[in-house]
């Protein structure tokens, strides 16, 4: 049995909070996860990098990702000059394991909750209610709504916000929060028939475009293909999500050919705020994980490894017997070697 004030709560279910419910789990801490499992079918983070593979394979999900992923040998850069940079990631150690996968977010998140819920971790399907506390060792605390949810006669030991950009504690404690310069916003689909034969299967390629930049990430059966571009711009473009894209891949030549057979299949989503830095990543009782916290521009694919890093970091060097400390962690980031890949130039 876990003592109340033993337990740590998790507000948000997406690939952080999982992460973190899972591993703390596995160290035999009780977790409860707080979230109304809303999610849009579109989201963007499709395409990880190779960091993440150690982590799948940590929470022995790599078998289980590859059934439902397409392989990722890398990545290409295009240009309308005709310049294309292609590299292939190189096996570099553990931290390096020389490939990586593109994901369909939805199957992907569902399955990092059911991998949380096998060692144990409550999932309570709705959204967490938060008020301000003045508790000497908490700031921020359940309302008690969601204590009787939780079953919880007492107050858990720690929250964690695992919200992502809609950070939940930021928000509740009138926190600030610093935005960059830039004024971008995303739009993507999924297209079947979009040709995607430059490159060999898999590999992602990114276009430097007259008007920002896209991405075209190989799913089975599929292809998400996405533009950044500056919300000024963007009006240009035409008045919705759906005139902006496909007026995009129109008028640029990089997208052009490739798209004119292409069908759209949902949806257009937008993401926009790619700029975000919290003001403070801990306090009281309560700390931030991953995009709560900070979230930057995803061009090189490092969303979910940020992500779900940031819950590897939390369970070692924070909730673990043995806590290792802040500069633990800043000496195993400089030994890593992030010379991950193998480049050559193609005209």
């Amino acid at each position: 049995m876990h003592a109340d004030c033993q337990t740590i709560v998790v507000v948000g279910a997406g690939p952080a909070g999982c992460t973190l419910a899972c591993l703390l789990a596995l160290r035999g801490r009780r977790v409860i996860v707080f979230d109304d499992d809303k999610r849009p079918t579109l989201l963007v983070g499709e395409s990880l990098l190779p960091s993440v593979i150690p982590i799948l394979q940590t929470l022995d999900l790599e078998d289980r990702v590859r059934q439902f992923s397409i392989y990722k040998p890398g990545a290409s850069f295009f240009h309308g000059s005709g310049t294309r940079m292609h590299f292939s990631f190189r096996k570099k150690g553990k931290k390096n394991p020389g490939y990586a996968y593109n994901v369909p977010r939805p199957q992907f998140d569902k399955l990092l909750r059911t991998r949380a819920e096998e060692p144990g971790v409550t999932f309570i399907n709705q959204r967490a209610s938060l008020v301000k506390s003045s508790h000497k060792n908490r700031e921020l605390k359940l309302s008690p709504i969601s204590l009787r949810a939780a079953d919880l006669k007492d107050h858990p030991e720690w929250l964690v916000d695992g919200t992502g950009r809609a950070s939940l504690f930021a928000r509740t404690l009138d926190l600030p929060v610093k935005k960059g310069t830039r004024k971008d916003a995303a739009y993507f689909a999924h297209f079947e028939n979009f040709d995607h034969h430059e490159v060999e299967p898999g590999q992602v390629i990114i276009s430097v475009l007259n008007q920002g930049w896209s991405w075209r990430i190989p799913l089975q059966g599929k292809l998400s293909v996405g533009l950044v571009i500056d919300k000024e711009a963007a009006k240009k473009l035409g008045n919705t999500p759906e005139e902006r894209l496909e007026n995009a891949i129109k008028n640029e030549p990089l997208l052009r050919e490739k798209g004119t057979r292409a069908k759209r299949i949902p949806d257009v989503m937008t993401y926009t705020n790619y700029q975000l830095i919290g003001d403070k990543a801990h306090r009281r009782g309560w700390l931030m994980l991953g995009d709560a916290f900070g979230f930057v521009d995803p061009m090189l694919s490092p969303s979910l490894f940020m992500t779900m890093e940031s819950a590897v970091v939390l369970d070692q060097f924070v909730f673990s017997e043995k806590p290792k400390g802040p500069q633990a962690y800043c000496d195993e980031i400089l030994a890593w070697d992030v010379h991950d890949a193998d480049f050559y130039s193609v005209k």
